[in-house]
């Protein structure tokens, strides 16, 4: 599992609250996505387009369990690489096909705009422009899996769990 494409950075501790206000839970899918990072990032949802890497600090996911990863991959960003990434919204990452890992150095690594190629199978991250690249955190096979058939309602259903 390899993406390609262009880096968005976040800092530090960003809190789930930021990614979808506690107001939207209500709204239908696509007008919670109009809301994400609305408070840091006004107009950023209007600058996203499929394919795109978000690049995060420690504590990446920080807050909540909110479906945050779902409102993301809505937007169309493929995956998630921080410094670290909260507990809670590594597993959502996963649930919703949201492909999540962690790579030490990061946020110095890249500038915002540039291209990333992230391979979950090697946990490698390299900048593409200078082919720089960056130890992360390979991600195991059977999360892999999980990411690769839509997350995991799309994995149950595809094991005939779910109909």
């Amino acid at each position: 599992m390899i993406f390609t494409g262009r880096v968005w950075k976040f800092g530090n501790d960003i809190n789930t609250d930021l990614m979808m206000p506690g107001e939207v839970f209500s709204f239908p899918v696509e007008q919670q996505a109009r809301q994400v990072f609305r408070a840091n990032r006004p107009g950023w949802v209007d600058q996203v387009r499929e394919g795109d890497i978000l690049i995060g600090g420690r504590n990446f996911g920080t807050g909540s369990s909110r479906p945050a990863a779902r409102l993301l991959r809505h937007l169309g960003i493929t995956c998630v690489v921080a410094e670290s990434i909260n507990g809670l919204f590594f597993r959502n990452c996963v649930n919703f096909a949201l492909a999540p890992m962690t790579c030490a150095g990061i946020t110095a690594a890249f500038k915002e705009g540039e291209e990333a190629a992230v391979d979950f199978i090697q946990g490698v991250v390299t900048h593409v422009a200078s082919g720089r690249v960056l130890q992360g955190e390979a991600l195991p096979d059977f999360l892999q899996e999980i990411i690769a058939t839509g997350g995991t309602v799309e994995r149950l259903r595809s094991q005939g769990f779910l109909r």
